[in-house]
């Protein structure tokens, strides 16, 4: 199946886990510290955080800003062989074979969208077909609660102005809670809020475009 805009929802970054509880987080704080009664180190509290478990006051507002750039789905390398290292050094540590997360990843990894570009608040979405593009604001954060305790926050902007095939909201995942640049993320969009909150099987991933595929193999092994 190839996405296409607006009608299609990207769906939400999780292995196959039910999504139980959406508490309302858009009017998220300022703050952007860890909790003071955390009892790990840093480096511990941002692995913790990489996993899902945080507190609620350790998460912040996020500008457009933390993703400005330009980004290359990795859904070509997937398709062409390049990240087969990735998926057995997965099978390594995990539970299933090469073969098995590589099937999963090509259901994760799916899209029409080769190539995404922000810069301030307008997000191009790059197709074989041709190119939509519209302005966003914040609409806030969501905080997603998984069957198995660990949570993710989406931070959700949502379309001012643009083309119309452009899709209402769009929504970023990329294992941050807080202001800070995005190494790689997870996009999800649709025109149907929480509609889009609620997908958890398809989660096209972007990396920076300057990467060749070595490279993201390298950074992807490195997590």
């Amino acid at each position: 199946m190839t996405n296409s805009l607006p009608t299609n929802i990207f769906r939400a970054c999780a292995l196959s886990l039910a999504l139980i509880a959406v508490p309302a987080a858009a009017g998220a704080s300022d703050k952007t510290g860890h909790s003071h009664e955390h009892a790990h180190a840093h480096g511990d509290e941002n692995k913790d955080v990489h996993a899902g478990y945080f507190e609620d006051d350790q998460v912040a507002a996020r500008d457009l800003s933390d993703w400005e750039g330009d980004w290359q789905s990795v859904y070509p390398y997937l398709r062409d062989g390049t990240l087969d290292p990735v998926f057995a050094h997965k099978a390594e540590h995990g539970d299933k074979s090469a073969e098995g997360y590589k099937a999963y990843y090509e259901a994760g990894y799916k899209t029409g969208v080769d190539g995404i570009e922000i810069d301030g608040g307008k997000v191009t979405f790059h197709r074989p077909e041709g190119s939509v593009s519209g302005r966003y604001e914040s609409d806030g954060y969501e905080i997603l609660t998984y069957k198995k305790g660990n949570r993710g926050v989406r931070f959700i902007f949502k379309k001012v102005e643009g083309d119309e095939s452009a899709p209402s909201y769009i929504q970023f995942s990329d294992h941050k809670i807080a202001p800070e640049k995005a190494d790689h993320y997870h996009l999800y969009w649709g025109d149907d809020r929480a509609e889009v909150l609620s997908e958890l099987t398809n989660w096209p991933t972007y990396y920076p475009a300057s990467l060749n595929g070595k490279e993201i193999v390298e950074e992807m092994l490195a997590h």
